[in-house]
């Protein structure tokens, strides 16, 4: 099985505590993730985050709604945890969320070691779809962040580091 790694890291300008709060939370889930993904969650909330939760949600691939569901693998608030896909679009999934506080901001950092399903098939919509698909979803998200926590425009300039892939491809 071919795995890949997604990395993206994200300057925040608010203490770790804040931060991590607003990741531990599976009802801000909606907030981070843009409307094309088509998410929901069917995991009745409030959630209490600890290792050996799961969640279940949906998302849309093409349009075709797919069950998504994750373990919380690992939480060592307020400086990360894992999240690993039981079923999903991915063979494999393990996400690391990492945060470290530096002086008065936290750097956020994303790991994804993912594997894709169907062999050349799988590795096509990687080079086709899946990169500018996670991008996306980044991208997003990191906007979606400065709103929320640092009450920023939307519209300003990403401060956040480009993710890469073993591919050497700079996704």
């Amino acid at each position: 099985m071919k795995t890949y790694i997604f990395k993206r890291q994200q300057a925040i300008a608010r203490p770790i505590h804040e931060v991590f709060r607003l990741f531990e939370k599976p009802e801000n889930l909606e907030k981070l993730t843009p409307g094309f993904v088509g998410f929901i969650m069917l995991t009745p909330l409030p959630v209490s985050m600890r290792a050996g939760t799961v969640l279940d949600y949906t998302i849309r691939l093409l349009g075709i709604p797919v069950r998504w569901t994750s373990l919380i693998a690992e939480y060592e608030p307020p400086h990360r945890f894992v999240d690993v896909a039981l079923r999903g679009p991915y063979s494999f999934w393990y996400h690391t969320h990492a945060f470290e506080q530096q002086g008065n901001g936290t750097i956020m950092t994303d790991e994804i070691h993912y594997a894709l399903p169907l062999g050349p098939i799988g590795r096509l919509a990687k080079i086709l779809w899946v990169n500018r698909q996670l991008n996306n979803i980044f991208d997003y998200r990191a906007r979606a962040i400065r709103v929320l926590l640092e009450g920023s425009d939307p519209a300003q300039s990403d401060e956040e580091h480009p993710g890469t892939d073993s591919g050497g491809i700079v996704t």
